[in-house]
């Protein structure tokens, strides 16, 4: 498909499905706050929610914890992990593959039944045993391909657990933050199907989904008994709707219907700030690129040709199309992270060196390359103008590129497929947004043992030197001495360049001023305990 004007994409959504909560006069009126997501379609909610990071964020979450979870409190810098539905972890210091989890006692399921270690074995086994009657196909993938070295796990005891790993792997706490718990005894009421499961789900987390519209909205409810009291919401509900178009959501927002919405225009940002309205704007580990396609015939074998196409893109074109809500992005880390390192190769707008690339690979002719990209979607800004963009100012620097349009839920099929599957419809790259969320990261995207569809490595990209670096950080269990080894690992990785890197996001959206309290984390997911509604 050959793209020449996509910033005028339309999504048919009917603004008046914003659900509007119904006041009994003399009662005090319910604290609902209504958002717009990106999405195309409402994440699924059976506590494993599709739709990538805004499923997680809207639908994971608020209603279901983890054993870790994301800690939220400290917005100055990047998230990191607390205690969640276990209270304390510690590596067997016998057995460095051996993870102990010591459960927290006293938590209630939304539906009663007690949260104990019997729960945490079922809900391993919805993901990784095929063989449980419990096992949900289409949940299990959604975690393994980030949790793909969990091998095997134990009973102990009613509130000891142990988790064992394929190898040594110092950042396994960040990525269990991935499996959610949910209730067995709420699944075995829906008929042991998870389908109708999903229909009223019940975790542990501070928000209870209370009613699923499928494709209009998902409902949730103030947990009271929530067993963090420092967390019970402020809100008496929270509703969540699908609104891709990102027009829509800003008609949606500016009429009332909804009070707040995920990832507002950039041209609209300053009219919405003058009427009155919110825009928050923080870092978060987000990095926008283009995932390249090392094998077969694509041109990106070739590492001059991945070296050129960073060398081709006008990131800071880019960010100013975007109001200035993102940063250029030269690395999967920004250049302040620790773990930024000193690569040889510092990316800008370089028409000229990016030719030279080029002819020195022996390209004589503009290299053709397909890329996938989406029509919205969680973590993808606005990808409809800004690869339009991109597609126009690249070809200055010697690359014709065409694009490949989906569905967000079809490009995370395909990313989690090899690239050569029908699924990755013969793309040379995929312009999926993903996150730098732990230390794991570079291991997810780059390593040889991460190919797709164990993990993330779609372009099945592969270096001796830096799976051995990469390794080194997974077996060292000092978080300082950790991070030395990733700063060499990513600068090797920036010079590969396994990737195009183009921006990083700053997290745009915009607030009714009835909103208070949000307090923005960095991080792809969000705290909306502490907020309320005038």
């Amino acid at each position: 498909m050959r793209v020449k004007h996509i910033g005028g994409w339309v999504c048919g959504v009917v603004l008046g499905m914003a659900l509007i909560p119904v006041t009994i006069p003399g009662a005090r009126a319910d604290k609902v706050m209504r958002v717009a997501m990106t999405a195309s379609d409402i994440p699924t909610t059976g506590g494993i929610p599709n739709n990538g990071g805004e499923g997680y964020r809207f639908l994971g979450y608020p209603a279901f914890d983890a054993l870790v979870n994301w800690d939220f409190k400290h917005t100055d810098k990047t998230a990191d992990v607390a205690p969640g539905l276990a209270t304390s972890w510690e590596i067997d210091e016998a057995d460095h593959t051996r993870w102990i989890f010591h459960l927290r006692k006293g938590v209630k399921f939304h539906d009663g039944s007690d949260f104990n270690a019997d729960a945490v074995v079922f809900n391993l086994g919805r993901i990784y045993d095929d063989k449980s009657p419990q096992f949900d196909a289409q949940a299990s993938p959604i975690v393994r391909s980030v949790v793909s070295m969990l091998k095997s796990w134990e009973k102990v005891d009613d509130y000891t657990i142990t988790i064992n790993t394929t190898v040594p792997f110092s950042h396994f706490p960040y990525l269990i933050t991935r499996l959610l718990i949910v209730s067995p005894t709420a699944w075995e009421k829906a008929g042991r199907n998870w389908t109708e499961f999903a229909k009223a789900p019940a975790g542990t987390g501070p928000f209870k989904i209370t009613k699923v519209t499928p494709r209009v909205s998902v409902e949730m409810a103030r947990n009271s008994d929530y067993w963090d009291k420092d967390r019970i919401p402020k809100l008496d509900r929270m509703i969540v709707m699908p609104m891709p178009e990102a027009n829509t959501r800003v008609s949606a927002l500016r009429a009332g219907q909804v009070d707040w919405i995920e990832v507002p225009p950039a041209d609209a940002i300053d009219s919405l700030k003058s009427a009155g309205f919110q825009i928050s704007l923080w870092p978060y580990p987000h990095t926008w690129p283009y995932m390249l396609n090392v094998t077969g015939n694509s041109p990106f074998k070739d590492k001059r040709v991945r070296q050129a196409v960073n060398y081709a893109i006008d990131r800071d074109g880019l960010v100013k199309l975007l109001n200035g809500t993102a940063e250029p992005a030269t690395g999967l880390y920004p250049q302040n992270n620790p773990v930024f390192g000193t690569p040889e190769n510092h990316y800008k707008f370089d028409p000229g060196h990016a030719k030279q690339l080029l002819a020195d690979a022996g390209f004589k002719e503009p290299v053709k390359a397909k890329i996938m990209i989406s029509t919205s979607g969680s973590g993808q800004m606005l990808p409809l103008p800004m690869n339009e963009y991109l597609q126009q100012s690249m070809k200055e620097a010697g690359f014709d590129i065409d694009f490949e349009v989906v569905e967000w839920g079809a490009m995370l099929v395909a990313v989690r497929n090899l690239p050569d599957a029908p699924a990755s419809k013969g793309v040379d790259g995929i312009n999926c947004s993903l996150s730098y969320t732990d230390p794991s990261s570079m291991y997810r995207y780059h390593d040889t043992f991460s190919f797709s569809p164990a993990n993330w490595n779609w372009g099945h990209f592969s270096d001796n030197k830096i799976d051995n670096l990469l390794l080194k950080a997974q077996e060292t269990f000092d978080p300082g001495e950790r991070d030395k080894v990733l700063a060499q690992a990513h600068g090797m990785i920036v010079d590969e360049a396994p990737w195009a890197w183009i921006v990083h996001d700053l997290n745009p959206r915009a607030m009714s001023a009835k909103v208070k309290g949000f307090q923005p984390a960095q991080s792809w997911y969000q705290d909306f305990t502490s907020i309320s509604i005038d």
